[in-house]
């Protein structure tokens, strides 16, 4: 999910009546939720799609749920001395333990992998143990409707603590409704796959990969794509009922690649196939390959799920492709 709402999360942690437990319990728990993506910082030294293959990875994996948390207590603790040494410290701070200083940084930690599960961008859950890819499917990696429900009730349990009112009900609740809107959403995601897989292939093929592709907004649609061997169709999660399911091919060039032959942008394509879910490879307006991602396809532009290889030729997938 996108840091905003990751740092709402953690500041209705706290909200909750977790910020009492120690000073500096806010920061540790808000920068806490934030914390795994230093691994954004791979963009100083990576360039188009390299960062792929090292985003959501051992800093999102159960070493970093460990050691991060560790780190950020340490510098809280140790910035909480620094201040009292020069006489800088807030008077209306409460007293700081290291141990709840920790143990609500590794709470904020946690959160950041848990809500990363629920998009289709992916997570490797269990790195370095393994580079297995997990994902959730189930709410956009931007979701308006969470920001709305996690930052209102921030902001009122706030007001109702500056006025001296109740001030962690309204947070217990607004974080019930949250996980409640999480798991409607995954039955809707449930829902969606199910229907495609009554309408489309059914269950004895095994081949064919479901997503359930949320999209922005409207989290009541599933953009649901349907796939293998690098062809793949979509269709809006409502479309079988007003239209029979009508497929809408993703691409009017579907290609042929082969790992072998990639020269000049060989790292690119690595780490692009790496991490691609559901890929692909499209004919470029001069007859060579671009790679994509069929869960962030858009016809109208290259964007950063793009890989050009000008280097590789394409060659048309057989007509009977994806046929079924």
């Amino acid at each position: 999910m996108d840091n905003l709402t990751h740092g709402l999360t953690g500041a209705l942690l706290g909200q909750v009546g977790l910020k009492r437990k120690t000073g500096l319990a806010m920061p540790a728990l808000i920068i806490g939720a934030n914390l795994p993506d230093v691994d954004a910082a791979c963009f100083l030294w990576t360039t188009g799609a390299e960062h792929l293959a090292i985003r959501r990875g051992i800093t999102h994996g159960p070493i970093a749920w460990v050691v991060l948390p560790l780190i950020l207590a340490a510098l809280l603790y140790g910035f909480d001395r620094w201040q009292t040494k020069r006489g800088k410290r807030p008077e209306g701070r409460l007293p700081v333990n290291f141990k709840w200083l920790y143990l609500l940084s590794f709470i904020g930690c946690l959160t950041h992998p848990a809500l990363d599960w629920l998009n289709v961008y992916g997570i490797r859950l269990l790195e370095p143990f393994s580079s297995r890819w997990f994902y959730g499917d189930i709410l956009f990696i931007i979701d308006v409707w969470l920001w709305a429900l996690l930052g209102f009730a921030t902001w009122f349990s706030l007001r109702r603590e500056k006025r001296g009112g109740e001030w962690r009900r309204p947070a217990r609740l607004a974080l019930s409704a949250a996980l409640a809107y999480i798991g409607a959403n995954a039955g809707i995601t449930v829902s969606a796959e199910q229907e495609a897989d009554r309408w489309f292939h059914g269950s004895n093929d095994a081949n064919v990969e479901t997503i359930a592709n949320p999209v922005p907004i409207a989290f009541w649609h599933r953009e649901v794509l349907l796939g293998e061997d690098g062809y793949w169709t979509q269709f809006n999660s409502s479309a079988w009922t007003h239209s029979g399911g009508e497929l809408i091919e993703l691409s009017d060039g579907f290609c042929r690649y082969d790992r072998s032959v990639f020269t000049e942008r060989r790292n690119a394509a690595d780490a692009f196939l790496f991490w691609s879910r559901a890929p692909f490879a499209e004919r470029a307006p001069d007859g060579s390959v671009l790679l994509r991602d069929a869960r962030f396809y858009d016809p109208r532009a290259r964007d950063r799920f793009t890989v050009a290889l000008p280097d590789v030729a394409c060659e048309e997938l057989p007509a009977e492709a994806g046929a079924d």
